[in-house]
């Protein structure tokens, strides 16, 4: 069992930078991909990125490549999404997931909010 906590969503204007942290309890966060995901009003859920057990992989969408970047600290159990040029279009509900080996998620966190004004 996995716990996964995120924080650091707030409103900023178009742009700017935030960086979202996701905090994972268990002695198991090392062995598990790690993704960010994120959810509009109105829309289904989407992929954001996601980061290999070593952090040694990474992969983005393509709405997000070259503006944000994914990393993991597994001494802390905390995986991070670094955020910059933000659009308004950004603007949604940023959740991390931990992922089965075929990258399915299997734990969710409960979201943090990201507000980006034009």
């Amino acid at each position: 069992q996995v716990q996964l906590v995120e924080s650091g969503g707030r409103l900023v204007q178009a742009g700017g930078s935030l960086r979202l942290s996701c905090a994972a309890s268990g002695r198991t966060f090392s062995s598990y991909a790690m993704g960010w995901f994120r959810q509009a009003p109105g829309k289904e859920r989407e992929f954001v990125a996601t980061i290999s057990w070593n952090g040694g992989s990474t992969y983005y969408a393509d709405s997000v490549k070259g503006r944000f970047t994914i990393s993991r600290d597994n001494v802390k159990n905390t995986v991070y999404l670094q955020m910059n040029s933000l659009k308004p279009e950004d603007t949604a509900v940023y959740y991390c997931a931990a992922e089965t080996p075929s990258g399915t998620p299997k734990y969710w966190g409960q979201g943090t909010q990201v507000t980006v004004s034009s």
